[in-house]
């Protein structure tokens, strides 16, 4: 990647900083586990372009409105729109914590954040399962010869698709999280660190009581390795276990590709083709605003044909003399 700006002493640090003073660090340090790693190629992408190494070796509180402003638009010929104004919000982000480190004067930090998103107006992304494409992960999860796998992966599809839980929430569940009287799990490592509660019912109670059973209520995480001789190891999975086993479930199950975040958006979808508010709908996902809600919905084109015909036309034919 090409830098836009010379390096110099103006932009690159030469000598490190502590990390506690490094507005970088501090803004990946308030995300996420899961939102670490994508936000930190973010910065990266910003660094290098502005001639550093990474966003370590960056000298945020140098930064102007014509560094942001030529950091905008080599973005938008590189990438997509939601992409670039995920760097462009972790741009920002970034300066701020240089502004509130008193590494840039108010009047430089007002300048230089003062540059415009990218319009998006795209097909939306991803897809919706079909109830089939469901009911094939879930049977191929009974059927595997492995119980113990079997157990959990379909517990933590039931948390996936019934909860509409992203699967950094779900890989940082512990058991003490699960209500199993009320069948309340507690989410309280939503994004942005916004805890909420989901309701795991209709048959995800079942599933995931079973899991527990087997697992055995010892203190730790809920969903955990399990060995190919069915020993579970009391620790976290990563992310990109539950990916993985995704991918090698569609398979088997001959399943068109898709992510962990369609499950997500199946739970929007789904429940919003069965007549729930999009308010609540809101609140289930952890959304904070509802246009992101309305971006999640995958119904099918028939839902808005259906709205279309409710819609009445008074008019009346002329009658032929």
């Amino acid at each position: 990647m090409s830098n836009l700006i010379k390096r110099d002493e103006t932009i690159v640090l030469i000598s490190s900083v502590p990390l506690d003073t490094h507005p970088a660090a501090i803004y990946l340090a308030s995300l996420q586990p899961g939102s670490r790693r994508s936000q930190k190629h973010a910065l990266d992408v910003v660094a290098r372009l502005l001639g550093a190494n990474d966003c370590l070796t960056l000298n945020w509180g140098a930064l102007r409105y014509q560094h942001t402003a030529a950091v905008r638009s080599a973005i938008i010929e590189r990438y997509a729109p939601a992409t670039a104004n995920k760097i462009l919000c972790a741009l920002r982000k970034t300066i701020k914590n240089a502004w509130r480190l008193g590494q840039i004067p108010s009047e430089e930090y007002y300048r230089a954040v003062d540059i415009e998103g990218v319009s998006n107006i795209t097909l939306p992304a991803g897809r919706e399962l079909s109830a089939g494409e469901i009911s094939a992960l879930f049977q191929n999860c009974e059927d595997d010869p492995n119980p113990v796998i079997g157990a959990r992966d379909s517990a933590m599809i039931a948390i996936a698709y019934g909860c509409g839980a992203r699967r950094a929430e779900i890989m940082s569940i512990s058991i003490e999280d699960y209500n199993p009287e009320n069948n309340e799990l507690n989410i309280l490592h939503g994004k942005r660190n916004k805890p909420r509660i989901a309701h795991v019912v209709s048959g995800g109670d079942k599933l995931l009581r079973r899991w527990i059973s087997i697992r055995g209520n010892e203190p730790g995480p809920l969903f955990c390795p399990v060995t190919k001789t069915g020993r579970i190891i009391i620790r976290s999975m990563t992310s990109q276990a539950f990916y993985v086993m995704l991918q090698r479930r569609a398979a088997k199950a001959n399943i068109n590709n898709f992510s962990p975040h369609d499950l997500r958006r199946s739970f929007v979808s789904n429940l919003l083709a069965a007549g729930a508010d999009i308010a609540t709908v809101a609140k289930m996902a952890g959304h904070s605003s509802i246009q992101t809600t309305v971006r999640y919905d995958r119904r099918p084109e028939e839902t808005t044909r259906q709205a279309a015909s409710l819609l009445h036309i008074p008019f009346r034919d002329k009658k032929k003399p």
